[in-house]
């Protein structure tokens, strides 16, 4: 082994594996963020994250042994974690357009598991690479450090517990300091950085390699300036407002009539403002029929529970149509509530609990008129929220001919959608199930209660409306509004396979969307394709 000045500190070995550690978890939970606002943050997406990199550390293990076995020089570990850092630097500045890049490649030419190729296909080329880097630090580390075999086991355990710190640092840093802070573009290059620092600290100790580390350092300060950016949407020229938060990438879009949130850069508009008195044109108008299907109660005087509140959407089109009813909403993302405030008007007197849902309804023990469940986000649907035992406990806070009002916002054409789970679960705990589809959407609204009678305690009730609109509007959904006939799909706490079935629906979406564009390209190639866009 040639003999370095570095091998005499074994501290310096132990902060290697600590930062290595370390930067691994940062850019597995960046690689989350950044893949989220075009995939979603489903479990599957989790896995696929979890699985490749587990790969590319598995197979960094493999090589980084056989390397430091056949030429155990320090010199060759710092550089690969070198290598590492500038690659984690430059995720910031091409990982979105890599992104990009592949599903429009892959939309063409995938007819079913598009996100779930899709993302497979960038984790492997944008993560892969770096973290193969890293996974070579340890065997080679144990392989500097141990000199005696009489302490080989103190020593690589030593390493292993720097490593697990390291780990454990990186899981919590980026999660609830570095993201919400600073956003997940500056996370990579402080990881990069902190990486940078390291190898630039053992070859400055042995006195060689300083023109590497400048130019490593160089590219490093072009990555800080271009790559510092919190732009997913980056195609995006009038955004009101774009930012992260623990759980959502959020973006705000402003024009004359209304205030949009999405907190997905493919999948739309999540809630939204209406500047003025105007219904929506969106499912929150045709659940605004829950209120007026409660059986004796006038509809300002209905208690309304939301369970996913986002900006307030219900809640304010329900305040503005029927007076000043009590509602309160739960909305697991705070930050969402604080924009909901900022820039979406939601009346004060609208409590917002930052919370789960379900687990706000096992603290509560006040009961409501109407529940409302819209916390189904594209493929992104909550297994605690889609089941039996949820439904159930739904159905327990609801007062003496109460309505739950579901949105489902996944339409499918086949059989055994997760719509039809979502529904047959639902009919499995409420005697009366009614649904509706929003017209020009995906979306399916449904109402469940133990009252048979609340399409006729509808049909009475608008009769009393003021608003021509919504009466209009309360007509049809008296109209379409059908009774639903429940099956066997039925999901519990044990078994809700929401993420499976979700992304079936996305896929058919999806193909439905591109076939046009898919026909040009198989007649007339990339430059019709072109042309077109």
């Amino acid at each position: 082994m040639e003999k370095t000045k570095i091998l005499n500190h074994k501290l310096f070995l132990y902060l290697t594996e600590f930062f290595a550690g370390m930067s691994v978890m940062a850019v597995e939970l960046g690689a989350s963020r950044l893949l989220a606002p075009y995939f979603s943050s489903s479990q599957i997406v989790w896995t696929i994250i979890i699985g490749t990199i587990m790969i590319a550390m598995a197979l960094g293990n493999i090589y980084g042994g056989k390397s430091a076995d056949k030429d155990p020089n320090p010199d060759k570990l710092y550089k690969r974690i070198l290598v590492a850092a500038i690659w984690i630097a430059l995720i910031p500045v091409l990982g979105k357009y890599i992104i990009l890049g592949i599903s429009a490649l892959l939309i063409f030419t995938v007819s079913s598991n598009f996100l779930i190729i899709a993302a497979f296909a960038a984790c492997m080329v944008i993560f892969v690479f770096p973290l193969f880097l890293l996974g070579t630090v340890t065997p080679s580390l144990a392989k500097y450090s141990v000199e005696n075999l009489e302490v080989s086991g103190k020593v690589v355990g030593t390493l292993g517990a720097y490593n697990t710190i390291g780990s454990i640092i990186g899981t919590f840093l980026p999660t609830f300091v570095t993201i919400p802070a600073v956003g997940t573009s500056v996370t990579f290059l402080i990881f990069a950085g902190i990486l940078l620092i390291l190898v630039a600290v053992y070859f400055v100790q042995e006195k060689r390699g300083t023109t590497r580390v400048a130019v490593a350092s160089i590219i490093f300060i072009l990555c800080c300036a271009l790559g510092y950016s919190n732009s997913f949407a980056f195609w995006e020229k009038e955004l009101t407002y774009e930012g992260e938060s623990v759980y959502n990438y959020l973006q705000v879009k402003e024009n004359e009539k209304e205030v949009i949130l999405s907190t997905n850069v493919l999948f739309g508009v999540q809630s939204l403002y209406m500047k003025e008195n105007d219904l929506t044109g969106m499912y929150y108008d045709y659940a605004m029929a829950a209120p007026l299907m409660v059986k004796d109660k006038p509809v300002e005087k209905t208690k309304v529970l939301v369970l996913g509140m986002g900006t307030g959407t219900y809640a304010t089109q329900c305040k503005r149509f029927f007076g000043d009813m009590a509602i309160k909403g739960v909305e697991i993302d705070e930050k969402i509530t604080k924009l909901s405030r900022k820039y979406f008007s939601l009346p004060e007197d609208v409590k917002v609990t930052t919370y789960d849902g379900r687990a706000y309804l096992n603290a509560d023990k006040q009961a409501y008129d109407v529940i409302m469940v819209d916390a189904y986000q594209d493929i992104t649907i909550p297994f605690q929220m889609s089941t039996v035992e949820f439904f159930s406990l739904v159905k327990n806070h609801l007062k003496d001919n109460g309505v739950m009002v579901v949105n489902m916002n996944m339409k499918g054409t086949q059989e055994g959608d997760i719509n039809e789970y979502l529904s047959d679960t639902i009919a499995s705990v409420f005697p009366s199930v009614k649904t509706v589809e929003v017209e020009g959407s995906t979306n399916l609204i449904l109402f469940a209660s133990e009252n048979e009678g609340m399409l006729q305690e509808l049909q009475t009730k608008i009769e009393t409306l003021d608003n021509t609109q919504l009466k209009e509007l309360m007509c049809t959904v008296e109209k379409n509004c059908i009774p639903y006939q429940a099956g066997n799909y039925i999901m519990t706490d044990d078994k809700a396979p929401v993420e499976l079935l979700g992304m079936k629906v996305i896929d058919q979406l999806i193909q439905e969307e591109v076939s046009y564009y898919k026909k040009i390209y198989k007649e007339d190639g990339i430059k019709g394709l072109l042309e077109q866009l």
